[in-house]
């Protein structure tokens, strides 16, 4: 732990608030190839849940430290992990996408195993030229057991899944931007400054029209068309009453940039 308010370290990671920028970092920090220890992951969970209720926080990026994001989840802990603690590790993973922020992964290097699941969780995936994407269960003889596999077919498909979950197939950046599952790719050295812009545009909408958006989009994921429209409706009216969706529309015929309160 540490005296400084803004800076909180736990094992394997550490947080670190910037409240004149809005911004939270969850940095992974277990070198040299960040590996994602049982424990920590609900550790993990915790500061997400834990952000989320900060109002000083309007963005969370999740990235780490070193050459790669994570090259997956302690293998040994594995056997070690009783049957209820691994029972939670998918819900532990899903905090990125719990959380009614907007949430940043930025990844480079290996991102393998829970370390590519928590990032599918998230809501936006940049991605350096050097990253590398993977689910290589396989090669122990088991299935990724964090969500992985069901979001990445959400994102890319069956045919597309089975090739990288059942072949433990590694995907490059670029390709990944290919298939949907990068939202930007960029040179690694760009990589820092690329979530650095994102993070601004994100802090210049409305808080309450930005939750709305993501719990919405989360929800009717598996919907029908009409019910997610009706949904969509429903959402729409309620942010009609909001402050923030005044603000946007005087600030509009005002030309000027709005101030959004998240109200």
């Amino acid at each position: 732990m540490t005296d400084d308010p803004r800076l909180t370290n736990f094992d394997g990671f550490r947080v670190e608030i910037d409240p004149a920028r809005e911004r939270a970092d969850v940095v992974l920090n277990r070198p040299p190839m960040n590996v994602i220890a049982m424990p920590q992951r609900d550790e993990i969970r915790k500061a997400f849940e834990a952000l989320d209720e900060d109002p000083r926080v309007r963005v969370i990026v999740l990235r780490a430290e070193g050459e790669h994001f994570s090259s997956g989840g302690y293998i040994k802990g594995f056997l070690e992990a009783s049957p209820e603690h691994v029972s939670k590790l998918a819900w532990n993973i899903a905090a990125p996408a719990r959380c009614t922020k907007p949430v940043i992964a930025a990844n480079r290097g290996y991102t393998f195993g829970v370390g590519f699941e928590i990032s599918l969780a998230c809501d936006f995936r940049i991605v350096s030229e050097t990253c590398r994407y993977a689910l290589p269960e396989q090669k122990l003889g088991q299935i990724p057991g964090s969500g992985g596999s069901a979001r990445l077919q959400k994102i890319v498909g069956i045919t597309r899944t089975k090739d990288i979950v059942m072949r433990s197939k590694r995907i490059p950046g670029r390709q990944a931007l290919d298939w949907g599952i990068a939202t930007e790719c960029v040179p690694d050295a760009d990589l820092e400054k690329t979530v650095d812009a994102l993070v601004e545009e994100l802090r210049a909408f409305s808080p309450i029209a930005q939750r709305t958006a993501k719990k919405l989009l989360n929800d009717t994921e598996d919907s029908s068309l009409a019910i997610a429209i009706e949904l969509e409706g429903h959402c729409y009216s309620r942010l009609r009453q909001a402050d923030d969706f005044r603000e946007g529309v005087e600030a509009f015929h005002e030309k000027r940039q709005p101030q959004f309160t998240g109200r």
